[in-house]
């Protein structure tokens, strides 16, 4: 008997992915959803950026309308909904946008936008009553940033989505909600969930987690990627879920990448905290599911175990936090050290010193060679960056005096190119706030309807205590040193201001070992440059897995850090490239 399900593919994981996907996920196959995430942390400051540079009408993702028009008239045709998030701080105006284009195409279709997330109009009133916005990772309250507050939104959840497609919506314009809400709302609205279905919508908060960013559950920067047969035209992935919440990993038929139990086990890891993972809709625990790989490109998830949501949503708060300069140097050859200190002494002095400045980053990294065997393995990098509320402090002037040192300071000298863009810095502000706060708004036919948080509905808590999974002992045994990423496959990206790193084992043995080997003492011994972050490590023996949480490697985020990556994206191989001494009997059992 075949189950029924509900087909929801996605055809973007940022803003600026593939244009083109959403009219190849829609003629690529049958499908019954097409959703689309657009909204990182940063991208909603972009889109005010927008606003007040091109009229209080902007402010959403513009090029999703040219995927509208792309696939409106087959989406009609073969009764598909879309669901996306491309409403960012204007969904209003998006909806009304939409509809424009399908009158102009002839084609009838319902449009419904969501809003409520937006909080800044209400942050005085909130402020009022007790609402100080304390940063998650540091525990200050909004006040004491020290800067100005460009947007606050809350991220919403999944019920104004099944709304919506409830009463007739053919597609649903949202704005900031969590990046799995547009796979639960349609889920839950296919199987008329109710707002206690744990168990099934932790299951939908799963596989919307783990196709939100697109290729990345398709062999898309996967690490062990000579697995994937082919990088040419990689399919996006769908998400066939079931009544119970179980659901499939897949992609169309003929499209290039990989869909395997690796793909989907570093999706799943990927910018996660613990293993409980909290949404407003529901709590899933990603430490009870299984992977099982069912056919070729078809993986199994399933028992995916969920509990009551927390009484808080989740607020994405940007401010602008001054401005910024740098650039990056390369020095050459002998005495690089040396080189580094007569260039920014130099500098600084021409310019009036360190202090001046709200900070200084000077970064020296040694990619050179000893008896270097080219010219690029003799070089290493002085990356330079600072920071100031006063934009002429670190604007032009600046630039001009590290230039004007080309001819006047070490032998060799030239710039990298490289370096964090000049211009303004935002500060990403991670908050939480009451659940009481936050009313949802579906706008649908000219009739609005509000939509309360399932933690004010006063239903009874229900929490579910995961049972302990039994780990066999390590082999012990004569040892081989090889590269760590041999074995173990990794994924990191950024929280925030934190980073998370999930490292996986192939094998029951393999992560025996990996286990008791990687401690959060033994990951600072590989990587030095992590010692003075606090990590928490997380156990998810039923994927054979391991996540740490490293707390303030990015600063205030992506836009304010001076890492050369900025987004943690390359912390994971780089624990892969450590070479580690295995016992031969796990590496000759891979």
């Amino acid at each position: 008997m075949t189950k029924e399900v509900i087909k929801i593919a996605n055809c973007s994981g940022y803003y600026g992915d593939k244009l083109s996907a959403a009219k190849e996920m829609v003629e690529g196959g049958p499908i019954d959803v097409l959703t689309g995430d657009y909204l990182a942390e940063l991208t909603m400051t972009i889109l005010f950026n927008q606003k007040m540079q091109r009229g209080e009408d902007k402010g959403y993702v513009g090029t999703f309308l040219k995927q509208v028009k792309d696939v409106a008239e087959s989406c009609k045709n073969k009764n598909i909904k879309i669901v996306t998030n491309a409403g960012g701080l204007n969904p209003s105006s998006m909806a009304s946008e939409i509809e424009t284009i399908l009158r102009e195409l002839k084609i009838d279709l319902q449009v419904a936008y969501i809003d409520g997330d937006d909080l800044m109009p209400r942050l005085a009133d909130l402020n009022d009553q007790g609402e100080v916005f304390k940063n998650i990772d540091k525990n200050i309250p909004l006040a004491e940033s020290g800067y100005q507050t460009l947007t606050a939104n809350a991220y919403l959840g999944a019920w104004g989505i099944k709304e919506a497609l409830d009463k007739g919506a053919d597609i649903v314009v949202c704005p900031r909600v969590t990046d799995a809400a547009v796979v639960i709302g349609p889920a839950a609205w296919k199987f008329n969930w109710q707002r206690t279905d744990y168990d099934a919508l932790a299951g939908a908060l799963a596989a919307g987690h783990i196709i939100e960013c697109g290729c990345q559950a398709t062999g898309g920067n996967y690490s062990f990627f000579k697995e994937v047969p082919s990088f040419d035209n990689v399919g996006y992935p769908i998400a066939e879920i079931e009544n119970d919440g179980s659901f499939t990993i897949t992609k169309h038929p003929g499209t290039g990448g990989l869909v395997s139990v690796g793909t989907v086990t570093a999706q799943l890891l990927y910018e996660i905290g613990s293993p409980a993972y909290i949404n407003p809709d529901v709590i899933g625990h990603f430490d009870t599911l299984s992977i099982e790989q069912e056919d070729a490109d078809r993986v199994y998830v399933s028992g995916c175990r969920g509990s009551t949501p927390p009484s808080t949503h989740k607020a994405c708060i940007n401010l602008a936090g001054g401005y910024r300069n740098g650039m990056d140097l390369v020095l050459t050859g002998l005495d690089i050290e040396e080189k580094a200190e007569a260039f920014t002494n130099a500098l600084f002095n021409s310019v009036g010193g360190k202090d001046q400045f709200d900070e200084v980053s000077i970064n020296l990294h040694r990619t050179d060679k000893k008896n270097p065997n080219s010219n690029e393995e003799a070089m290493a990098t002085l990356s330079l960056s600072v920071k100031s509320n006063n934009p002429d402090l670190v604007g032009r002037l600046f630039s001009a005096k590290i230039i004007e040192l080309s001819l006047a300071n070490y032998p060799g000298f030239f710039s990298g190119g490289g370096g964090k863009k000049p211009g303004p810095v935002i500060v990403y502000w991670p908050a939480l706030v009451d659940s009481k706060h936050i009313k949802e708004y579906v706008h649908l036919k000219g009739d609005t309807t509000e939509i309360i948080p399932t933690s004010q509905l006063n239903f009874e808590e229900n929490f579910y205590q995961k049972n302990p999974i039994e780990i066999a002992p390590a082999l012990k045994g004569n040892t081989k040193e090889i590269p760590f990423g041999q074995l173990y496959g990794a994924r990191s990206g950024d929280k925030g201001g934190c980073a998370n790193m999930g490292v996986w084992a192939k094998t029951d043995k393999a992560f025996s070992f990996l286990y008791e080997f990687l401690t959060v003492e033994k990951l600072k011994e590989l990587l030095p440059d992590l010692n003075k972050f606090d990590i928490d490590r997380y156990d998810l023996p039923n994927i054979k897995s391991l996540n740490f949480y490293i707390h303030g490697i990015l600063e205030d985020g992506v836009s304010s850090n001076n890492r050369k990556d900025g987004q943690a994206k390359s912390l994971g191989e780089y624990l892969r490239a450590k070479f580690v001494e295995i016992p031969i009997e796990i590496i000759e059992g891979e």
